[in-house]
């Protein structure tokens, strides 16, 4: 803690102590602190607690701190404890010394919406950085798919977790988009006659790979649609002519052969209903890591 002159108000080092990395108390702590004109204020921390011993060589070495550099033993904690043992020890501590103010910001919180839900806390520390966490690799999926989709960046097909392939209407950026949103990094790489597939889809390991297909009448049918009026023009007409349509599909199913991807039907199936079906064969061979 920092010293001052006589008379002058020195503003404190807030102490955190939490069983999970603290984040919680130290945004409580900068957020009462800017009330007082301080934005940043000096924040000792000690997170991940197990043990309560570990609390009280904490709170006296502060305490030992506190009273060489200021000459007052008076110390600030703010304490997030989901842990009811070491919420209820560290309570009674507090009641033998004083000169340690401390605020509890987990307990009250927990109480309250226990006594109204009639739900009883889990009481496992870090739950909120767990979900932090998730919601940070779903958004940083989606940003990798969108970077990623229709044979965009094709040097980074082996940093995807799902690499989808298919002609032009197969459902691909749809599906893309929905398992990202799952948390998966999907690539997705369109075949067609014209074009030679990126040399790097050979390097992916074929348990990521995946080969969309649907019936040429289906197909057909999608990419008149998709045409509307532009159908009368000849080159466009082509598109989505039968026998065109039908060679397109031979060939993509040929290299889908070739690559020894898993093939999955997309006709007349609402996009969720592939995605699990994908991810059913994916997790068989990438099962899911417990957090």
């Amino acid at each position: 803690m920092s010293a001052g002159g006589p008379g002058e108000h020195v503003f404190p080092t807030i102490c955190v102590v939490s069983d999970s990395v603290g984040l919680t108390g130290q945004s409580i702590a900068r957020a009462a602190s800017v009330q007082f004109g301080v934005e940043s204020p000096h924040v000792e921390v000690l997170s991940k607690v197990r043990s309560f011993d570990q609390i009280e060589r904490f709170l006296t070495e502060q305490v030992e701190v506190a009273q060489r550099e200021r000459g007052d033993r008076r110390v600030l904690l703010f304490y997030t404890l989901v842990t009811s043992q070491l919420a209820d020890r560290l309570a009674g501590y507090l009641g033998e010394n004083p000169h340690i103010l401390g605020v509890d910001i987990m307990s009250p919180a927990l109480s309250a919406i226990a006594q109204v839900s009639g739900i009883t806390p889990s009481q496992v520390p870090g739950k909120l950085h767990v979900a932090n966490q998730q919601y940070f690799s779903r958004v940083e999926a989606v940003e990798f798919t969108i970077a990623h989709d229709d044979g965009r960046n094709p040097q980074d097909l082996v940093k995807a977790d799902i690499v989808l392939l298919g002609v032009s209407r197969s459902s691909k950026t749809p599906l893309s988009i929905y398992l990202s949103q799952q948390g998966y990094k999907v690539a997705n790489v369109p075949l067609d006659m014209q074009t030679e597939p990126p040399a790097e889809l050979y390097d992916v390991d074929p348990t990521r790979l995946f080969g969309l297909m649907t019936t040429p009448d289906v197909l057909v049918d999608i990419r008149k649609r998709r045409l509307g009026t532009a159908a009368t023009v000849a080159a466009a007409g082509r598109y989505a002519d039968p026998e065109y349509v039908y060679q397109d599909l031979e060939d993509a199913r040929a290299f889908m052969r070739r690559l020894g991807c898993i093939v999955v039907h997309t006709e007349r199936r609402a996009v969720e209903e592939t995605a699990q079906e994908i991810l059913r064969y994916f997790e068989r061979a990438h099962p899911p890591q417990a957090i």
